[in-house]
């Protein structure tokens, strides 16, 4: 059996087809505040971004206004992973006060404890 990790669009929970496949493995959310994925895409610009780069204006608002949006639109559908990694809880438990400090190592040791936990409730 092959083992691969694959990462998503964010768009892509939305498709039942993709659920269907998403099944066959674990499915693990990466639940990351509004406001700190908006500070990220105004860091990097909004160019690379399709859903944003055509809007003008303050980028850290134009991305929060369509982050919220689009969060109205896949928030329920995000709560169907069998896994959920809340980066304000692991900031919390490591007593950061901004999820922004959280390393890749931190939010990647979380993501295996939460897939063990739904591992061990009988997958």
């Amino acid at each position: 059996m092959n083992q691969l990790v694959v990462s998503t669009g964010g768009g892509a929970v939305i498709r039942p087809i993709n659920w269907k496949y998403m099944q066959k493995g674990i499915s693990v959310w990466l639940d990351v505040p509004l406001e700190a994925l908006a500070e990220r895409i105004a860091a990097v610009g909004t160019g690379s971004r399709p859903l944003l780069h055509n809007e003008s204006g303050d980028a850290y608002i134009k991305a929060l206004k369509r982050l919220s949006s689009l969060w109205e639109e896949r928030g329920e559908a995000y709560a169907n992973a069998n896994a959920r990694v809340s980066l304000e809880n692991v900031a919390a438990k490591l007593g950061l006060g901004d999820v922004s400090n959280l390393t890749p190592t931190a939010i990647a040791i979380e993501a295996l404890e939460q897939i063990e936990s739904y591992l061990k409730e009988g997958w």
